[in-house]
């Protein structure tokens, strides 16, 4: 009886060095310390990274460039909002005036980076070239990443073809800019203000 009591004192102890000889594991909360690594290129993931870090907030912003190519944007309310920030994508909902409906999406898929402009009717379905981007190139950074125009763009956009978006924030993080070129010309720029979040 002594020795069978003895026993069944000593398991737990036995069980619990066995077990610290198995396998050990990270605790799961231990996983959210870093975002996960989405893009083979590091400047795409640190890219990535940076714009996730504004996520939460809202900013207005200024046109500082109009080509003679299109209608200027000069005097209009432009804000844009970090609304939507999970592993995988970076949604950027870009208001002008009361047309909202434009939104900046960033995402994470097989080819890499992907930057798209969804445009939606107030019904919430798709304009005719909604969708139009492209993937980032290798020429970026982690505070600014180029997207020249895919296939898909140059179907939808007449001369689209040619689109180069850069999409920048500098390393101070004080600005954040929009910028359009086409066949190597400047066509239009965006820069918002980042020092002054706006209160939603």
């Amino acid at each position: 009886m002594i020795r069978r009591t003895l026993w069944l004192f000593a398991l737990p102890a036995v069980l619990f060095v066995l077990a610290g000889c198995g396998p050990r594991t990270q605790p799961a909360e231990n996983f959210t310390e870093s975002p996960p690594e989405l893009f083979e290129s590091g400047t795409h993931q640190a890219f990535f990274n940076n714009l996730a870090s504004l996520c939460g907030q809202s900013f207005k912003g200024e046109q500082v460039y109009r080509s003679h190519h299109g209608e200027s944007w000069a005097g209009r309310d432009m804000i844009m909002y970090v609304t939507v920030c999970e592993d995988d994508h970076i949604y950027i909902p870009f208001h002008v005036d009361d047309d909202h409906s434009r939104t900046w999406m960033f995402t994470a898929e097989e080819e890499g980076l992907r930057f798209r402009h969804q445009h939606l009717h107030e019904d919430g379905t798709h304009e005719d070239g909604s969708m139009y981007g492209g993937y980032a190139d290798d020429n970026g950074t982690a505070f600014v990443q180029y997207f020249p125009a895919d296939e898909y763009t140059a179907g939808v956009i007449e001369d689209g073809g040619g689109n180069l978006w850069t999409v920048s924030v500098d390393e101070e993080f004080t600005t954040f800019s929009y910028r359009l070129d086409r066949d190597g010309e400047k066509r239009f720029e965006i820069v918002f203000d980042l020092t002054n979040p706006l209160v939603n």
